[in-house]
């Protein structure tokens, strides 16, 4: 049985939008990251759901976390003022559910309850601490579709490997694919405890030698998971997907393709080759902060993450060295909104909200759809 959060009857006037009175039902989703607090607002269809409003700001939640074991009073008032517009968004619209959920900064903050209590309390938003575990199985869900095999790869994959680079961990799931039902089981996941916060913090930004050693604290970490699964030994089979979702693959994506600036629908289930996205690691390695920060699939906000995070991942491409990446800019927000639309499906008796299965996005307005093939 899935668990959901708790249903939110947010004070306040809420104006319907015009769209509202023809269209819905309408389900809201937060993560509250270690370094980003996002929203997503969509309306159910027969087939998925449909995006209508979004929100996105960078808050680093867990900044100082791993040297203090709290979170900072900056910090938390940082996400407190994202987590008001989240609600005064919400308000806008009738929504039938929200979920909201926290990830590894209030997983290991001393205060994580508290604060989310205080949370509670200031804006009207009740937030539940997920597992590592359902933050893998919430990531897969919305990466279903991206399992299915890409025109240009031949061989049919049975196995995959599935990571999301966070602020404070990093999440690894191993999955069994079945390519004629096209389905996903997870064989095992881990939680790494570093993400581009903690390397951060820890080693800086990753200019110069320190990079390498980002890359092998990494991958001490790894190790452990690989010893279990042996993954490495089914990679040199060819038949295994490599997707990475998280800010730091759709960056390097970006350069990649030297985007003049980011552009989700030209990242978004794209499959790159492995030797691209390390090329683009190395054109990243040569700029200096001034130049990062300029730079357009980076700026000022992500400069001093930006590396680390190329660290994690070249950690994981280096331990599990698949030719192909495929690139996902989805996340929790799209796995939580899929079981909600589908878990309404499934009570009202309407539509066929049966499968996590959506597919990349094809623009619709400022915003995007999200759909089932």
């Amino acid at each position: 049985m899935m668990r959901y959060g708790t249903d939110h009857n947010l004070s306040g006037p809420m104006p319907v939008h015009a769209s509202a009175r023809r269209t819905g039902p309408f389900f809201g989703a937060i993560d509250l990251g270690t370094n980003n607090c996002r929203l997503m607002i969509a309306a159910g269809t027969p087939t998925g759901f449909r995006v209508v409003d979004s929100f996105n700001r960078s808050v680093r939640l867990g900044e100082g976390l791993r040297a203090s074991g709290r979170l900072a009073e900056e910090s938390m008032k940082r996400a407190l003022d994202a987590l008001r517009v989240c609600a005064e968004r919400m308000r806008q619209w009738p929504l039938v559910h929200v979920r909201a959920v926290a990830t590894e900064a209030c997983r290991q903050a001393a205060n994580g309850r508290e604060f989310l209590a205080r949370v509670q309390h200031e804006t009207g938003l009740t937030i539940d601490i997920i597992t590592a575990r359902e933050e893998a199985e919430l990531a897969l869900e919305s990466c279903s579709p991206l399992f299915r095999q890409p025109e240009q790869l031949p061989v049919r994959a049975d196995r995959g490997v599935l990571f999301d680079i966070g602020g404070g961990s990093t999440e690894v799931a191993w999955v069994r694919i079945d390519p004629e039902r096209q389905t996903q089981t997870l064989i095992g996941t881990t939680s790494v405890p570093v993400g581009v916060i903690t390397l951060q913090e820890m080693f800086g930004e990753g200019h110069g030698p320190s990079y390498e050693t980002m890359v092998s604290h990494v991958q001490e970490y790894l190790n452990g998971f690989e010893n279990v699964h042996r993954i490495r030994r089914e990679v040199t089979h060819g038949k295994t997907r490599l997707i990475g979702t998280s800010g730091t693959v759709t960056t390097l994506a970006g350069v990649a393709l030297s985007l003049p600036r980011y552009n989700r629908a030209a990242i978004d289930g794209l499959t790159l080759p492995g030797a691209s996205m390390v090329d683009a690691i190395g054109s990243l390695r040569r700029l200096n902060n001034e130049e990062l920060a300029d730079h357009p699939c980076v700026g000022s906000e992500r400069m001093k993450f930006v590396l680390p995070g190329c660290a994690i991942f070249e950690a994981i491409h280096r331990l599990w060295p698949v030719e192909d990446v495929t690139i996902a800019d989805r996340g929790l927000r799209d796995g939580m909104l899929l079981r909600m639309a589908r878990d309404h499906g499934q009570r009202s008796g309407k539509g066929r909200h049966t499968t996590s299965r959506h597919a990349t996005p094809r623009p619709r307005g400022p915003f995007g759809t999200y759909a089932t093939l």
